[in-house]
């Protein structure tokens, strides 16, 4: 049982970290491919450090909210389209708009609306 714990939070680890690190290997070849510059890859970079920017920022009620295995799942899925969206891009336009969305679904308003169900009549 432990083994397989273990190759689970491998694998999250893996899949959190990598596209932070694929992006600057990759970018030689995609700029020429979706008609961009090789400084814009800056600019991809930049949105993606903003969203674990206001994600670090929110990460304490989020965990209190959902639970560290919740929040994990959902960051690996949301991870998981981001480079799908990278992968189907055709210009730097779409790389944009890709890296905005995982940004707009980390927030917790968000998350709260997609994970959690509204409570009825407080107090």
């Amino acid at each position: 049982m432990s083994t397989w714990f273990l190759i689970i939070i491998y694998l999250a680890f893996i899949s959190l970290g990598l596209p932070d690190s694929l992006l600057g290997s990759a970018w030689p070849v995609i700029w020429p491919e979706i008609g961009s510059s090789l400084g814009s890859a800056g600019i991809v970079s930049m949105i993606i450090a903003g969203g674990t920017i206001v994600s670090s920022l929110f990460s304490k009620r989020m965990v209190e909210r959902l639970g560290t295995g919740r929040i994990t799942l959902f960051s690996c899925f949301l991870t998981a389209v981001a480079l799908l969206g990278f992968f189907i891009a055709p210009s730097m336009l779409w790389f944009i708009v890709f890296a905005l969305l995982t940004l707009m679904f980390l927030s917790t308003e968000t998350i709260n609306r997609l994970l959690i169900k509204p409570t009825q009549g407080r107090g």
